[in-house]
This record gives C-alpha cells, sequence and structure tokens, in this order.
C-alpha cells in the first residue's frame, strides 16, 4: 500500500506542477528572476515532500504549493501593473563593460568575479574584450554583449541589398501523418501538398519531417531508418 500511495502522490505531485507552471506563465522555463528561481525550486522541494509523504496528510504540502502558485501569479501580475514594483522585484539591468572600461563597482554590487564574466563572453564567441562596445548583466543573470560596429556581421543592408521577406517554416507532414491545421496557416492545401510530393518523387509515408513556410515553398526530410554505423559525434 505504501508503493502505490507513492505512485499516486507523485502523479498528484506532477499534475499540480504542471498546473501551476501553466498558471505562473512560461517564465518558469527560461528567463528566471531572482523570485522566480526561489519560487520554482520551493515548489519542487513540496513537491518532492508531497510525494513521499507517506504518514502524513499530502494535502497540507498541495496546499502549500497552491499557495506559492498563486503568489507567483500574483507577484507577475503586479509587475506587469507597476513599473516600480517590477524594478524591486526583478531588479534593474547592470552595465559591466563599456568603451573599453571595466566598472567594478557593478562587478561588486552583482558579486560577479571577472574570471566568470570573461568565461561568459568566452561561451558567448567573444575571446577579446576590444571587440566589444557594451556589456550588460540582465536582470535573470544573463549577459548581452553589443559587439563594435567594425566587429560584428555584415548585414545585407551594408551592401544596399533587400532581400525578400523570410517566413516562419510550418511542419505539414509528421513521420508520415498530414498536419491538415498546419498547412492552412501555411495557405496551402491537401492537392498542393500531393502535387509537390509528386514533383520531388516522395510518397507521404516516406517522409519523416515535412516544412513549409508562407512563400509556398516545400521542404521534405526522408525517413533514414538505423542510424550510421559510425557517429561523428563520438
Amino acid at each position: 500500500m505504501e508503493y502505490l500511495r507513492i505512485v499516486l502522490t507523485s502523479a498528484g505531485s506532477v499534475a499540480a506542477l504542471f498546473i501551476l507552471t501553466k498558471i505562473m506563465g512560461y517564465k518558469q522555463l527560461s528567463q528566471l528572476s531572482m523570485f522566480d528561481y526561489i519560487t520554482g525550486i520551493t515548489i519542487g522541494s513540496i513537491a518532492a515532500e508531497m510525494a513521499t509523504s507517506l504518514e502524513n496528510d499530502f494535502t497540507k504540502p498541495l496546499l502549500a504549493m497552491i499557495i506559492y502558485g498563486l503568489s507567483a501569479w500574483l507577484i507577475s501580475f503586479l509587475c506587469m501593473k507597476s513599473f516600480p514594483f517590477r524594478r524591486f522585484v526583478t531588479g534593474k539591468a547592470s552595465v559591466l563593460y563599456s568603451g573599453g572600461k571595466l566598472y567594478e563597482e557593478n562587478f561588486r554590487k552583482a558579486k560577479m568575479e571577472i574570471n566568470e564574466f570573461l568565461m561568459m563572453a568566452r561561451n558567448s564567441g567573444y575571446f577579446d574584450l576590444s571587440a566589444l562596445d557594451t556589456v550588460i548583466l540582465e536582470a535573470n543573470g544573463r549577459l548581452s554583449f553589443l559587439p563594435k560596429a567594425t566587429q560584428r556581421p555584415a548585414a545585407p543592408s551594408d551592401f544596399g541589398l533587400s532581400p525578400k521577406r523570410e517566413t516562419v517554416f510550418s511542419n505539414v507532414i509528421e513521420d508520415g501523418k498530414i498536419l491538415y491545421d498546419n498547412m492552412k496557416h501555411s495557405g496551402v492545401n491537401e492537392e498542393w501538398l500531393k502535387k509537390e510530393l509528386a514533383r520531388q518523387g516522395v510518397k507521404t509515408k516516406e517522409i519523416f519531417l515535412g516544412q513549409c513556410d508562407g512563400n509556398k515553398k516545400l521542404v521534405v526530410y526522408s525517413k533514414t531508418g538505423k542510424q550510421k554505423p559510425h557517429d561523428i559525434l563520438e
């Protein structure tokens, strides 16, 4: 019975976490503020307690999870409504490097060590600080880099070119199955799809992934079966 209780309470805690994450928003999955980080850890700990609560009443940790989740939602709502409150909760960005100067006072306030800063710069592809104009520490703890104009990648506008507007690709075929709703989003129909597949000499069941953009360009990736014996990533 104890194992059955663990299974049921674990499933309940997973369901509760899923629902609370939906309520709090997808920000919990990517860019975390300090409050989001604390809330996420606390709710996770309570969920683990709920899953293994054999003797105690599991409704108590569940209630605590709900309170934390609703508190996070309320904080997020107030942040959207009040700029001073948002600034207080999420903090503000800080300039760490600009115009060839490192601002050590901002480093101290951010509790960031210079070698950690250099490592994050290298991870973003900047090994030479002189190639950068400005580096900003965002409120979520990530660094934003602004390279010098002479160091940034060339853009078509630099050469007086005006390329066509690119559109997002929609998946119209997945694992041999046609996704009709996605075809409507791309402005195509099944008849057009069949003609394109016939032109490319492939059948629907042979396709692992088929994508179409707003310009009615179809790109297909056929099923390849088993992995090749030599893995270049080993």
